[in-house]
C-alpha cells in the first residue's frame, strides 16, 4: 500500500506526458496499490491473478522503462542514479570534546549542518543535559546554519569543542524545557493525550526490547524446553471473549523512575529591575524527591540556588549555591535520588529503539488509554496559557505566516534531483506544522478559547483568526448553499475543496497557488482551516475575485492569466475549458468549474480557492429532471437523491475512466488496421483459413470481413497496453448485469480443462458504431451471458456494458494480432506528436472513427475531459455549444454507469480472489477509494455483495461493510447530537460531556434496555440549574434533550439514516440483534465509533451484554480528540525508485531491485524525515528482499523498524500493524528466535480479533503460521487446534478445492504423523492427494510428493498396527520394532512458513537468473493458455515456478 492514488503526482517534474503516452503512464502508479494488503512487491499482477498479458516479455520490458524514468525513456534511470550518487558525498568522522567527558568520534555527512550535531549531542547520554552551547574549530565558533562542507579546516580527525555559552531568557526557558522532557521521556501520557506528534507502540513489550541485540544475544533457541508457548484463553481458535486490556499491554519500563517530585515556575518571576542587573533571568521553585524543598535562579552564568522560600523573597545565592552550567549537574550535587534515577533514567532512554521516541509527522490519536496520573508539569501549564506555537519556533513576533511558509516552499528550485529533493522536504515539513497549528487553532475555536472576528452574530456564522490561520465553520451562513442542499452541501463543501486542493498541489504548476487546507472535526463541529490571502482582509470579496464566481454561475468573470494558468492542470485534471453565459448573457470562457475563484493576492500570486467542484458531479446521486441515465445506472435504482447536490466523482474513478476508454480507443483503432490489412488481402485465403461463422460483429464504419471478426473477438485481451494489468483485470472481471457471471468465474477458478474461446459478440464494435445505441448494447449483453457461464470456468467473463463501458476479454490466443495494436500506438502517437499532415486519410479516418467512439474531445488523438458546470444550478451555456455539452452530459452518464457496472463488480471480484483483502473501516474505505468508488455507494456494494453466488466467500467483506455503515450512520446521528448539547464559544453544557458521550455509548452498544442518562433526568436538571444558571444563554432552553435518547430511538433512527444515506435496509431495533444477525461484534462496533468520532475511552474490561446495567459511565469517557483531513505532500523521485524497485524485483533482478529500493528509502528519508506510512512500505519490502536473499539479521532489523514505524504513524492495531507484525514473527523464527516469534503471532491473532473477528480469509494464513511454529516446539494438541482453524476458513474462503486447503490439509497430516494418530494424518493428506491431482494433474510435482507422503504414512501406520497386535499377542515378552516419531525439523517447519507466506528461495547464480528470465516469459505464456498461474504455484520444491521471489499468494 504505497500511496492512494489521489494523491500521487499527476504530472511529476521532468516527465513529458504526450497526449497518448498519458493512459499509458497512469498504470504503473496504479499497479502498486494493487494488492493493498499484499506486500508492496505485488506490484504488478500478485501470482494469484490471471491477467491475460499479451506478447510475453516484451511487455515487460515497456512497462519496466515506463516506471523507471517515470515516463521517461530508459535512460531516465540512469541519469538520477547519476544525481543520487551526486547527493551521497561520503561521510568522515569527526572527534567531539564535550566538558567533563572523554572524546569520543562522530559520523557526520557534508550536507549536515552544524546544527545537527547540536541535536546528536543534546540526545546523547553524556552530554544530553547541555543544551546552551557552541562548537568551535580551532578557536573559531561554528555557524549553527551552515553546512559542513561550507566549514573550512574541517576534516576527517577535526577535533571540536564543546564550549558552553551564557545563557539568555530564551536559551534559559529551552533549557529548563529540554530537561523537563529528559524527565519525562519514559513517560507514555503525551501518547495517551496525542500531544506533540507522541504516539504509542508495544512491540518492544513482546521482543523484550531491541531484536538486533537479543538477536546477538540469543544466538540460537535450541533450547525447546524453555518456551513457554501456551497463548492466553483469549486467543485460541472459537474463544468468544474479546478483552480490551491487552490491547495496550503494561511496559515495564514505564514505570515511573522518580527524579524530582515537582519542577515549576517560581511565583517570584519575573526577576525585579535590580536583579536582572545581576544577571537573573527567572527562578524556579523544586521539590526533591528527599522533600527538600529549593529555589533556584537561572542567571547568565547558569544555574545556583537562592535564598527564596514559599513567602519571602531572598535572591541572594545560598551557601553553598552549587553555581552549575547545567541544571542536571546542580540537581545531582543536591539530591542523590536524582543522580541516581537520572542516569539509570537516560540509560533506559538511549536503549530504546530510535523509532520509540522520534515524533510522528503528523498526529496520531488512541481511542483507548489507561488511567494516567496527572502530573504538576510547568511547561505543559505554560504551553496551555500561552499562544505558543511549537517550541522550536521561538522566532520574533511569535507566529508564523503560514501562507508566505506554504507559498515559498512551493517556489523553490525544482531543476534536478537535490534540488526537487529540499523542495519536497520543506513543502512536506511545512504542511505538517500547518497542520499540527491548524489542528490546535480549530479545537481552540470550538473549545471558546479565541474571540471571533464578528462577535456580534450567531455564532454558527462566526469566523476567527488565530495564528494567521482563518477559521469557519462548517454551516450554511448566508443561505450561500440553500440550493445546493443547506447544511449538509456546507458540511460536505470543505471536503470536496480539500481534495480539489489535493489535486492542483500534486499537479503544481508553476505560478498557480492553493490555499494551505485542513479540516478538522471536533466534537460535532466542522472546522475548515485556510492560510489567509494577502490583504484579502481589507478588500471586499467582489472587488478581489478576477476569475470565477461568487454566486454560483449568476456573475461569473474570466482572466487571461488564470486561463493560461489553469489550461496547464486541464490536462492532468482531465478538466475541460468551456464557456459559460454571465449576467449580461456574454460568453465568458473558463478552465474551471464557476465556483472556483481566482484572486491576486497583495503578494502578486494568483491564488485560486473554493474548489469543491473540481471534479465532475456524480450523476447517480444528482437527480436532474429530463435528463435519463443509462439503463446500467437506472437498472440499480439510480438516480437518487442525496442529502445535497455537491456529490462528485472520486479523482481515481475519473483516471480509471479515462485509462478504460484509452484501452477502447486502442483497441478499435487495432481492430480497423487490422480490417484495412485484412481488406488488402486476398478475402478467399482468409475464409477458408478461418472461418467463423459464430463470430458476427456489426459492421464497423469500414467493412470487414469475417477473417478480421473472427480475429478481433479473439484478441480482444491480447491487445491491452504497456502491460496495464490493473485495466485488464477490471475488464476480465466486470460484469454489467450478471453478478452470476463473475461468481462462476470466481468459484470455478480453481482449475478446469481449458475451454474454447467463446466466440460472443465483440461489444468494442458496438460501442464503435455508436455511443448512444443503447438497446443495440443492451441486447449485445444478453447474449454474453450465458456463454460466460456456460463456457466453461477459465474463459473470463465476457461482459459488455452499454456505451462501451466495458468491453468482453474473450478467450487470448493469437499472437498476430499484436502488429495491430503496436501500429496503432505508433499511429496514435505519431498524430500526437505531429499536426496531422503527412498521414494517409485512412489512417487518420481510423483514428478519427475511434476518437468519435470513446467521446475524446480531439478528433486526431485520445483526450478525455470533463466539464465540471455541468448540471450546476445556475450556470447556462452558450448556444453554440450545445452539441459539445450534449456529448459532455452523454459522457457523464457513461462515467456515473462505469462506476456500478465496472468498478463494483471488479472490487467484488478483486475480494473474492483476495486480491483486495479490507480488515476494517478504514480499509474497506480505502479499498473503495482506490477504485473511484465513494463511500455514499456502500449501500450498493453491499446489495451487490448480497445478490453474488458466491456470497459465502464473501462474508468477511459484508460483515466489515455492514459495520462500517452502521458507525457511519452513528457518527452522523452523533455529531448532531453533540450539537444539540452546547453551542461553540458559549461552552454551555460542557460539564456533561462526558456523561452525554458515555449514554450514547450504553444507546448505540449496551444490551442495558433503558439506557438512562446516569443522574435520574429531573436530579440532573435541578442541581445543573443552581450551578449554571449564570451561564444559561437567554433562551437556550434546557439543554439536557440528549438525557432523554433511549437505545431503541437511537437504532431507529441508525436504521432510517441507513435508508436515507446509504439506500441500504437494515433489519434490526437494537445492539443485540445487530450482533446476532450480521455476526458483528460489539468490541469492533465500539473501535469503529470511536476512532470516527475521535471518543478516548478508559481501557478495561466493559461488559456490553449485562441487561441491569449500562456498560460504560461517565467516568469511562476520558477525552473527545479532533478527526483531521490534510493534504499529504509526496516525495516524488523516491516514489519513482521504490516503484522502479517493485519492478525490478518482480522480473526476478533482486539485487538492482534492492538497490533501488535502498535508495528509495533515503530519498523518503530526505523529504519526510524517519516516520511515514510510505518508509514503512519500503522498509517491508526491503526486510523482505534481505530475507529472500538469504540475510535474515538484516530483514529482522528493517522488519523491526516496519512495525515500530507502523505502530507509531498508523496506530497500534491498524491492519497494515497487523501484517507488519505476522511477517517479523517469520523472519524471528528464521533467526532461532522461537518464543519471540510465538509471542509476535499471538499478538498479531489478538489485534486481529479485535479489529474483524476470527472469521476472515487472512485469520487461516495467521494461524497456519501459529500452527507451524507449535509443531516445530513440539506443541502438537496446540499446533492442530490452530491448523484445523486455518483449514475451515480456507475451506469456507477458497472453496474446497482450492490449493491453498490441499495446503492446510497436508500440514494438519504432519502434526498427526508426529502424534503418531497415522489414520487421521492418512485421511488428511489423502484429501491434499485427491485435490492436487485434480487441479494439476498426476504428473505434477505436488501430485507426486503427496502421493509419496502416502505411501510412508500407510507404512508408518501398518508399522504401528504390527506393533500393536505383538503387544495384545505376546503381552510384556513382545519384540518391538522400534517406530519411527519423527519431531519436525526447524529447517523443515521454517520451509513450510515460507510457502504460506508465499516466500520462496531462489540460490542467485548467473543460469538461475537467466532461467527465472525464461520463466517470466514461460508464466506470461502460461496465462494465455488459460491456466491460472497460481494454480501452479503452491510449494513444489524443484518446480521453477517457485523460483519467482514475489509474493506467490496461492489460487
Amino acid at each position: 500500500m504505497v500511496s492512494k492514488t489521489d494523491d500521487i503526482p499527476a504530472s511529476v517534474p521532468n516527465c513529458n506526458v504526450n497526449t497518448v503516452d498519458l493512459a499509458g503512464e497512469t498504470p504503473d502508479r496504479k499497479e502498486t496499490t494493487k494488492a493493498p494488503h499484499k506486500d508492496p512487491c505485488a506490484c504488478g499482477h500478485s501470482a494469484d491473478t490471471a491477467v491475460m498479458n499479451g506478447g510475453g516479455a516484451h511487455d515487460h520490458s515497456e512497462e519496466e522503462s515506463k516506471q523507471d524514468g517515470g515516463g521517461d525513456t530508459d535512460g531516465g534511470e540512469d541519469s538520477n542514479e547519476q544525481e543520487v550518487i551526486v547527493i551521497q558525498d561520503t561521510g568522515f568522522t569527526v572527534k567531539i570534546q564535550a566538558p567533563g567527558t572523554e572524546p569520543f568520534d562522530l559520523q557526520v555527512s557534508p550536507q549536515e549542518m552544524v546544527q545537527e550535531i547540536h541535536q546528536v549531542l543534546m540526545d546523547r547520554e553524556d552530554t544530553c543535559h547541555r543544551t546552551c552551547f557552541s562548537l568551535q574549530l580551532d578557536g573559531n565558533v561554528l555557524d549553527n546554519f551552515a553546512e559542513l562542507k561550507s566549514i573550512e579546516g574541517l576534516q576527517e580527525g577535526s577535533l571540536l569543542k564543546v564550549v558552553e555559552e551564557p545563557y539568555t531568557v530564551r536559551e534559559a526557558r529551552i533549557h529548563v524545557r529540554h530537561i523537563r522532557d529528559l524527565l519525562k521521556s519514559l513517560d507514555p501520557s503525551d501518547a495517551y493525550n496525542g500531544v506533540d506528534c507522541n504516539s504509542l507502540s508495544f512491540l518492544s513489550v513482546f521482543t523484550d526490547g531491541d531484536l538486533g541485540d537479543s538477536g546477538k544475544r540469543k544466538k540460537k533457541g535450541s533450547e525447546l524446553e524453555q518456551i513457554d508457548c501456551t497463548p492466553p484463553e483469549h486467543i485460541l481458535p472459537g474463544s468468544k471473549e474479546r478483552p480490551l486490556l491487552p490491547l495496550q499491554p503494561q511496559n515495564k519500563d514505564w514505570k515511573p523512575m522518580q527524579c524530582l517530585k515537582v519542577l515549576t515556575m517560581s511565583g517570584w518571576n519575573p526577576p525585579p529591575g535590580n536583579r536582572k542587573m545581576h544577571g537573573d533571568l527567572m527562578y524556579l521553585y523544586m521539590v526533591t524527591v528527599e522533600e527538600r524543598h529549593i529555589s533556584i535562579t537561572a542567571s547568565t552564568r547558569g544555574f545556583y540556588l537562592n535564598q527564596s522560600t514559599t513567602y519571602t523573597f531572598n535572591p541572594k545565592p545560598a551557601n553553598p549555591s552549587f553555581l552549575s552550567h547545567s541544571l542536571v549537574e546542580l540537581l545531582s550535587q543536591i539530591s542523590p535520588a536524582f543522580k541516581k534515577n537520572f542516569t539509570a533514567l537516560q540509560k533506559k532512554r538511549v536503549q530504546r529503539h530510535p523509532f520509540e521516541r522520534i515524533a510522528t509527522p503528523f498526529q496520531v490519536y488512541s481511542w483507548t488509554a489507561p488511567q494516567v496520573d496527572h502530573t504538576m508539569d510547568c511547561v505543559r501549564a505554560e504551553d496551555a496559557y500561552t499562544s505558543r506555537l511549537g517550541y522550536e519556533e521561538h522566532i520574533p513576533g511569535q507566529t508564523r505566516d503560514w501562507n508566505e511558509e506554504l507559498q515559498t516552499t512551493r517556489e523553490l528550485a525544482r531543476k534536478n534531483l537535490p534540488e526537487r529533493l529540499l523542495r519536497e522536504r520543506a513543502i512536506f515539513k511545512v504542511h505538517s506544522d500547518f497542520a499540527a497549528a491548524a489542528t490546535r487553532g480549530s479545537m481552540a475555536v470550538i473549545d471558546g478559547n479565541v474571540m471571533a472576528i464578528n462577535p456580534g452574530e450567531e455564532t454558527r456564522m462566526q469566523m476567527f483568526i488565530w495564528n494567521n490561520i482563518f477559521f469557519s465553520l462548517g454551516f450554511d451562513v448566508r443561505d450561500h448553499y440553500r440550493e445546493l442542499g443547506g447544511d449538509a452541501a456546507a458540511h460536505a463543501a470543505p471536503t470536496n475543496d480539500l481534495n480539489g486542493v489535493r489535486a492542483y498541489g500534486a499537479v503544481d504548476v508553476e505560478g498557480l497557488y492553493t490555499l494551505g487546507t485542513v479540516v478538522v472535526d471536533y466534537r460535532g463541529y466542522r472546522v475548515t482551516a485556510q492560510s489567509i490571502i494577502p490583504g484579502i482582509l481589507e478588500r471586499e470579496q467582489e472587488q478581489s475575485v478576477i476569475y470565477g464566481s461568487i454566486d454560483f454561475g449568476k456573475t461569473v468573470v474570466s482572466h487571461g492569466k488564470y486561463l493560461e494558468l489553469l489550461e496547464r492542470t486541464s490536462r492532468p485534471l482531465k478538466v475541460q475549458r468551456h464557456d459559460v453565459l454571465n449576467e449580461k448573457d456574454e460568453s465568458v470562457e473558463l478552465c474551471s468549474s464557476v465556483e472556483c475563484k481566482g484572486i491576486i493576492g497583495n503578494d502578486g500570486r494568483h491564488y485560486i480557492l473554493d474548489l469543491l467542484r473540481t471534479f465532475p458531479p456524480d450523476l447517480n446521486f444528482l437527480p436532474v429532471e429530463g435528463e435519463e441515465l443509462s439503463p446500467e445506472s437506472v437498472r440499480q435504482g439510480f438516480p437518487r437523491q442525496h442529502r445535497h447536490r455537491l456529490a462528485c466523482l472520486r479523482q481515481e474513478l475519473i483516471e480509471a475512466f479515462v485509462e478504460h476508454r484509452y484501452l477502447l480507443f486502442m483497441k478499435m483503432a487495432a481492430l480497423q488496421l487490422m480490417q484495412q490489412k485484412a481488406n488488402k488481402e486476398s478475402k478467399m485465403a482468409a475464409l477458408t483459413e478461418n472461418s467463423s461463422p459464430e463470430a458476427a460483429v456489426p459492421a464497423l464504419p469500414s467493412t470487414e470481413t469475417p477473417d478480421a471478426s473472427a480475429e478481433s473477438s479473439e484478441t480482444s485481451t491480447e491487445t491491452l497496453t504497456d502491460g496495464n494489468s490493473d485495466a485488464a483485470q477490471t475488464e476480465t472481471t466486470s460484469t454489467s448485469d450478471a453478478p452470476q457471471a463473475a461468481a462462476t468465474e470466481a468459484t470455478t477458478t480453481e482449475a478446469a480443462p481449458k475451454a474454447e474461446p467463446a466466440t460472443e459478440t465483440d461489444s468494442l464494435a458496438a460501442a464503435s458504431t455508436t455511443t448512444t445505441n443503447a438497446s443495440q448494447a443492451t441486447h449485445t449483453e444478453d447474449n454474453v451471458v450465458p456463454t460466460a457461464t456456460t463456457n466453461g470456468p477459465l474463459v473470463p467473463v465476457g461482459t459488455t456494458i452499454q456505451n462501451g463501458e466495458c468491453e468482453s476479454p474473450l478467450e487470448a490466443k493469437a499472437e498476430d494480432s499484436i502488429p495491430g495494436l503496436a501500429q496503432a500506438k505508433e499511429l496514435a502517437e505519431f498524430l500526437a506528436a505531429e499536426d496531422g499532415s503527412g498521414i494517409d486519410p485512412k489512417s487518420r479516418e481510423v483514428v478519427l472513427n475511434a476518437c468519435k467512439a470513446v467521446g475524446s474531445i480531439s478528433n486526431t488523438s485520445f483526450d478525455i475531459r470533463f466539464n465540471p458546470d455541468i448540471f450546476s444550478p445556475g450556470v447556462r451555456f452558450p448556444e453554440d455549444s450545445a452539441d459539445d455539452i450534449q456529448k459532455q452530459k452523454q459522457l457523464l452518464k457513461d462515467a456515473a454507469a462505469f462506476l456500478v457496472s465496472c468498478q463494483i463488480p471488479s472490487l467484488v471480484k478483486d475480494c473474492l480472489d483476495h486480491s483486495a483483502l479490507p480488515m476494517d473501516g478504514a480499509t474497506l474505505s480505502e479499498a473503495l477509494h482506490q477504485r473511484g468508488i465513494n463511500v455514499r455507494y456502500l449501500g450498493n456494494v453491499l446489495e451487490f455483495v448480497d445478490k453474488t453466488p458466491a456470497k459465502a466467500q464473501l462474508e468477511h467483506f459484508y460483515r466489515i461493510g455492514i459495520s462500517e455503515l452502521i458507525t457511519r450512520c452513528a457518527k452522523h446521528i452523533f455529531k448532531t447530537y453533540l450539537q444539540t448539547m452546547y453551542s461553540v464559544s458559549q461552552g454551555v453544557e460542557l460539564s456533561a460531556l462526558s456523561a452525554a458521550v458515555s449514554h450514547f455509548l450504553n444507546c448505540f452498544l449496551s444490551s442495558f434496555p433503558d439506557a438512562v442518562a446516569h443522574l435520574p433526568a429531573d436530579e440532573l436538571v435541578s442541581r445543573r440549574k443552581n450551578r449554571k444558571r449564570r451561564n444559561r444563554v437567554p433562551g437556550g432552553g434546557d439543554n439536557t434533550a440528549w438525557a432523554s435518547l433511549t437505545p431503541s430511538e437511537l437504532w431507529k433512527n441508525i436504521v432510517s439514516e441507513a435508508q436515507s444515506y446509504y439506500h441500504f435496509t437494515l433489519h434490526c431495533e437494537n445492539a443485540d440483534q445487530v450482533v446476532e444477525k450480521y455476526g458483528l461484534q460489539k468490541i469492533t462496533l465500539l473501535r469503529e465509533i470511536s476512532i470516527k468520532a475521535g471518543i478516548q475511552i478508559l481501557i478495561k474490561e466493559y461488559n456490553f451484554d449485562s441487561r441491569h446495567k449500562p456498560a460504560f459511565t461517565e467516568e469511562d469517557i476520558l477525552n473527545i480528540f479532533p478527526v483531521v483531513k490534510h493534504v499529504n505532500p509526496k516525495a516524488s523521485d523516491a516514489f519513482h525508485f521504490f516503484q522502479s524497485g517493485q519492478a525490478k524485483v518482480q522480473q526476478g533482478y533482486l539485487k538492482e531491485g534492492c538497490e533501488l529500493i535502498n535508495e528509495a528509502l533515503n530519498l523518503f528519508n530526505n523529504v519526510y524525515g524517519a516516520m511515514h506510512v510510505e518508509i514503512c512500505a519500503c522498509l517491508r519490502l526491503l526486510a523482505r528482499l534481505n530475507y529472500i536473499m538469504g540475510d535474515h539479521h538484516e530483514a529482522l532489523s528493517n522488519q523491526q523498524k516496519a512495525v515500530l514505524m507502523s505502530e507509531r504513524v498508523l496506530g497500534i492495531e491498524h491492519p497494515n500493524t497487523i501484517q507488519e507484525y505476522m511477517h517479523l514473527a517469520l523472519y524471528c523464527f528464521a533467526n532461532g528466535q522461537l518464543s519471540t516469534a510465538l509471542k509476535l503471532l499471538y499478538r498479531a491473532r489478538y489485534l486481529m480479533l479485535m479489529v474483524c473477528g476470527e472469521d476472515h480469509p487472512e485469520m487461516a494464513l495467521l494461524d497456519s503460521n501459529i500452527g507451524l511454529v507449535l509443531h516445530g516446539v513440539m506443541e502438537y494438541d496446540l499446533s492442530l487446534r490452530f491448523l484445523e482453524n486455518a483449514l475451515a476458513i480456507n475451506s469456507k474462503y477458497h472453496g474446497h478445492r482450492s490449493l491453498k486447503v490441499a495446503l492446510s490439509h497436508h500440514l494438519v497430516a504432519r502434526v498427526y504423523e508426529s502424534k503418531a494418530e497415522f489414520r487421521s494424518a492418512l485421511q488428511h493428506e489423502k484429501e491434499g492427494y485427491t485435490i492436487y491431482k485434480n487441479q494439476v494433474g498426476e504428473a505434477h510435482e505436488k501430485t507426486k510428493e503427496s502421493s509419496e507422503y502416502l505411501k510412508y504414512l500407510t507404512q508408518q501406520a501398518v508399522a504401528l498396527q504390527r506393533t500393536m497386535n505383538e503387544i495384545y499377542k505376546n503381552g510384556s515378552n513382545a519384540s518391538i520394532m522400534p517406530l519411527k516419531f519423527t519431531a519436525p525439523s526447524m529447517a523443515s517447519v521454517l520451509e513450510q512458513l515460507n510457502i504460506i507466506n508465499g516466500i520462496i528461495f531462489i540460490p542467485l547464480s548467473q543460469k538461475d537468473l537467466e532461467n527465472l528470465k525464461a520463466e517470466v516469459q514461460r508464466r506470461q505464456l502460461l496465462q494465455e493458455s488459460g491456466k491460472s498461474v497460481g494454480e501452479l504455484t503452491v510449494d513444489s520444491p524443484l518446480e521453477l515456478d517457485d523460483k519467482i521471489p514475489m509474493d506467490v499468494n496461492v489460487d
